[in-house]
């Protein structure tokens, strides 16, 4: 059964005779019968009385309603996937870290609105690997992340590096850290941490990076939003690894202290630190699709800006 043999029967039923509806497809009338022989013979009945009238049989009287549905349900969505090319969708999903979506989002949300005010923007704060996982499952448009190249690089990803981001300590500022200017490794072991939930790209840097010195993460408490980072290291006990991007409000929080720290390197007698890459991510066929394009050279052009004009 194929569509546009469906599409003659409809144009019968309407006109009542094989001539007329040729007419109104325009193709011949030969053309008109096979298709209806193919459609009759798929199912096995004949669906018109052959007469001068072609009346529908009682076959063809149960197909009309059913033809006419599909034949509508296929036109809505042609015009639907119109539409999406055009850049007429109802909303532009996106899922990102919440230093991002904190920070960096607000001053692109009212560019994006005045370029498509009909798309309703739809931001969600979630770990890497979830946000990735609900862009591959269909539920977001596009996601910003730290990056895993186990999970982004499938062939229908495109990833672009927004930035590199240093990691730094977060302390009270009456932390017994705070009187270093850059703390040592030794030094920073021994305090006890409030670390993101697991799902968290961070989560799981800062894990490897106590396995590979194989050393003891002393986690104490696990969060997932910056907010609760701030207000549990100020009570003064417990100390937090952040990127740089995610410590913007600390910085100007007097009970708050940021320090850099590095990581002995004894392979070459060197002090390294650690950073993260914050990466862009989406589909190729979403990609193509207007308004995901417009976000997505937003994000490319001002969020590496805004974070290099911060250091």
């Amino acid at each position: 059964m194929r569509l546009e043999q469906l599409q003659a029967f409809l144009a019968i039923a309407e006109c009542g005779s094989f001539q007329k509806a040729a007419h109104k497809r325009s193709v011949t009338q030969s053309t008109i019968s096979r298709q209806i022989q193919a459609l009759e013979a798929d199912l096995g009945f004949e669906l018109f009385h052959r007469s001068s009238q072609s009346k529908l049989t009682l076959a063809g009287e149960t197909l009309l309603p059913r033809a006419r549905k599909i034949c509508l349900e296929w036109q809505t969505v042609k015009q639907e996937i119109t539409d999406l090319i055009a850049g007429k969708q109802p909303e532009l999903c996106i899922a990102s870290i919440p230093s991002v979506s904190a920070y960096y989002f607000p001053p692109l949300f009212q560019s994006f609105c005045n370029q498509y005010p009909d798309v309703q923007l739809r931001v969600t704060s979630l770990g890497s690997d979830r946000a990735l996982k609900v862009l591959k499952d269909g539920l977001v448009d596009l996601a910003i992340v730290m990056n895993n190249r186990f999970l982004t690089t499938s062939k229908e990803m495109v990833v672009e590096t927004l930035y590199e981001d240093k990691i730094e300590v977060l302390i009270s500022v009456n932390h017994p850290l705070a009187k270093y200017e850059c703390i040592p490794w030794s030094e920073l072991i021994r305090y006890r941490q409030v670390i993101f939930k697991e799902g968290y790209g961070m989560q799981r840097l800062v894990q490897n990076q106590f396995d590979q010195a194989e050393t003891l993460l002393k986690s104490a408490l696990e969060v997932n939003t910056l907010d609760a980072f701030r207000g549990i290291v100020r009570q003064g006990e417990l100390i937090a690894l952040l990127p740089s991007s995610a410590l913007v409000e600390a910085r100007i929080d007097p009970t708050l202290a940021i320090r850099p720290f590095t990581i002995n390197n004894d392979s070459s007698s060197q002090d390294i630190s650690l950073t993260r890459q914050v990466v862009i991510v989406t589909t190729q066929d979403r990609l193509q699709i207007p308004p995901i394009q417009y976000f997505w050279h937003l994000v490319k052009e001002q969020i590496p800006q805004q974070v290099n004009g911060e250091k």
